[in-house]
């Protein structure tokens, strides 16, 4: 069974003579442990697309099923179940709590999710995966952007999601930056992620398995990435001024 199946998907806007037609006749098939990159120009559908699979927003057209269920089907408390336990999301913006510290923004979901377990300690065990463990104490004011970001990926993962979604993760990044973050993600599908990362840059998209192109809301391409590029490699091969953020 497939994590992600999208049927003949659209999303429309407005109505009557206003009707902004966002994604038309979209079909995805994403396998469990897969690394899926969705690319294209601004404009082209793809935060919409991102915001249907996360369950944040429905198809106005089409089938969507998460997991085997029909998320159509499911009742408002039922989609937020499923946004807590089975979806991680990691934004451009970071999303961090200013006045919170790294370890304190990780451990968010679990108190929102009145989980019973160690947060602090379930978070300072992600923030020292992705390379903050001593960090954990600062406020994202005291991080550079690259940090920042992988503070939001540790929160995305603290709920031990089945799938992580990422919107342009490295959009906001210099380049070292952003090929530490997808290092990041390159080991977690390694791990056995499956993760569906949205960016407009190419390269970015060629460290992943899959590359799915929009335009103009419709999936023009969906290409297998024969030898996805390495992020640890080109980050080893970055010359010393190359600065991260």
């Amino acid at each position: 069974m497939a994590m992600i199946e999208m049927h003949g998907v659209g999303r429309s806007y407005g109505q009557n003579g206003n009707v902004v037609h966002a994604l038309r006749d979209v079909d995805l098939r994403v396998e469990g442990m897969e690394f899926v990159a969705i690319v294209g120009a601004s404009g082209s559908g793809k935060t919409t697309l991102l915001n249907i699979l996360s369950c944040m927003d429905q198809p106005t057209s089409g089938r969507y099923l998460l997991d085997g269920a029909e998320v159509e089907t499911l009742s408002d408390d039922e989609l937020s179940a499923i946004r807590n336990a089975k979806i991680g999301l990691v934004f451009q913006s970071f999303n961090l709590l200013p006045r919170a510290t790294a370890q304190e923004n990780v451990e968010l979901p679990l108190l929102y999710a009145d989980e019973e377990r160690d947060g602090g300690r379930r978070a300072l065990e992600l923030l020292t995966q992705v390379g903050l463990g001593e960090r954990a104490h600062h406020l994202p004011s005291e991080l550079s952007g690259g940090e920042q970001q992988r503070v939001a990926i540790a929160r995305a993962l603290v709920m031990d999601p089945a799938i992580v979604l990422a919107d342009e993760p490295t959009g906001a990044l210099d380049r070292r930056s952003g090929l530490e973050i997808m290092e990041i993600f390159q080991r977690l599908h390694a791990d056995g992620r499956t993760i569906v990362l949205v960016t407009h840059d190419r390269e970015i998209a060629e460290h992943c398995q899959r590359i799915v192109t929009l335009q103009d809301g419709t999936a023009v391409s969906d290409e297998t990435v024969a030898a996805p590029r390495d992020a640890e490699r080109e980050l080893a091969a970055l010359p010393p001024e190359v600065q991260t953020q």
